[in-house]
């Protein structure tokens, strides 16, 4: 018996799920990047059966996202959440969806949210969407505070230097 044949029999049935899962979230990420939007979701809810992840929730609602369908989007990021609060990118998600709909002041908890978020590795990013948000809602003061952390995060991080650029140059 082969050395991967020892290692597959050893693994428990958790084990095999958890791994059945991720090959099916690698192939909708895949799928999804490909813009097959539809076999994306497929393979996604495939993975959610198989083995549910946060992160598996999280990508199902982006791909709803990107067919239009911002409710259900939504509401796998909720679901994802449920499944590991401490995930940050889909509170970030729901607080850009929320934008999307103009609901601006309902997106500011979400932002916040990320921004707590102890498993999150891209942090300037709800920096950035909240700078957005008080930007629209003329709180500009707020709005550069949030561009200054986002670039704190990530000093190479462009949209943030930009939107302080030109947010600098509006309030002048």
């Amino acid at each position: 018996m082969g050395s991967d044949a020892k290692l597959f029999c050893m693994m428990t049935d958790d084990q095999i799920e958890q791994q059945r899962a991720m090959i099916l979230f690698d192939r909708a990420f895949r799928h999804q990047i490909q813009g097959e939007l539809q076999h994306a979701a497929h393979l996604y809810q495939q993975s959610i059966e198989t083995h549910p992840t946060a992160e598996a929730y999280t990508f199902l609602g982006w791909t709803y996202n990107m067919m239009g369908r911002l409710e259900e989007a939504i509401d796998m990021c909720r679901q994802a959440i449920a499944v590991d609060p401490a995930y940050g990118n889909p509170y970030n998600d729901i607080g850009v969806y929320l934008i999307e709909k103009e609901r601006w002041e309902e997106a500011i908890p979400w932002f916040e949210m990320a921004i707590a978020a102890p498993r999150y590795e891209v942090r300037q990013f709800p920096y950035m969407n909240l700078g957005r948000v008080y930007e629209h809602l003329g709180r500009y003061r707020t709005a550069l505070q949030c561009y200054d952390k986002a670039l704190a995060v990530d000093p190479l991080y462009l949209p943030a230097t930009w939107a302080k650029t030109a947010l600098l140059g509006k309030m002048n």
